[in-house]
């Protein structure tokens, strides 16, 4: 299979996922959502929508539950370049795979990307995440999700999620780490409806019929996995 070398971006749409409470970095996310938190006086949200907005995507929907108006104010305060909307999960928080189904009724065309914004996205990103479009595109796969090896995760206490054979996803010794980017087919969600769930059933689904796959990055990971962690990476 071919990685086509081209620098555009097919997809059009991505979606971030910011409903989450946040808990494990409490107290700070009591009375701020994690993806406002600031890395170097920028806020994780903004780290993700510069990565998008520099990627050529025309459109990004973002879902929001806790503490949902700090990011709806921070987005029209901000005054992005690329259109953003705004989709509440509603009475309940929908988790991951409920938050997505619910944004993919916004959504125009069948495949998207999404984005956990606790991840910092820098700009040296840019070019695997165009590489694994293209990848996903010429291979004409209904999923793909970036991976790097743990090694390379600034956080030595995350365990590895996963195992990569060349482009298969497997469970092994789970040497590599979903890092937050993934581009999805909407028909990986035809028997599925609006409630709690998480992407993970999903996925599960994908790794028993071998068809679950996978990107590696060799970037550094840096992510907001605790309170310990997001101290240490202030001081960085």
């Amino acid at each position: 299979m071919k990685i086509l070398e081209k620098s555009c971006m097919k997809i059009n749409t991505a979606l971030i996922l910011c409903a989450g409470y946040g808990k494990r970095l409490n107290p700070i996310t009591l009375n701020t959502p994690k993806p406002l938190l600031k890395l170097k006086n920028v806020t994780m949200l903004e780290y993700c929508i510069n990565l998008i907005i520099n990627l050529k995507i025309k459109k990004i929907i973002i879902n929001t539950f806790y503490l949902g108006d700090q990011i709806s104010k921070f987005i029209k305060d901000k005054k992005f370049s690329a259109k953003i909307e705004i989709v509440e999960d509603g009475k309940e928080i929908l988790n991951t795979g409920g938050g997505i189904l619910n944004m993919m009724n916004h959504l125009e065309s069948d495949n998207f990307l999404v984005f956990n914004p606790d991840t910092l996205w820098s700009q040296n990103y840019m070019s695997d995440i165009i590489k694994m479009q293209n990848y996903y595109t010429s291979n004409k796969l209904n999923n793909i999700l970036l991976l790097t090896n743990k090694e390379l995760s600034f956080d030595k206490n995350l365990k590895g999620d996963f195992e990569l054979d060349n482009s298969l996803i497997k469970k092994g010794n789970n040497n590599f780490i979903f890092i937050g980017c993934q581009i999805l087919n909407k028909n990986l969600f035809a028997n599925y409806e609006i409630r709690n769930f998480s992407i993970k059933e999903i996925w599960n689904d994908l790794l028993k019929k071998k068809q679950l796959n996978g990107f590696k990055t060799f970037n550094k990971f840096y992510h907001l996995t605790d309170l310990d962690t997001f101290k240490k990476l202030k001081d960085f």
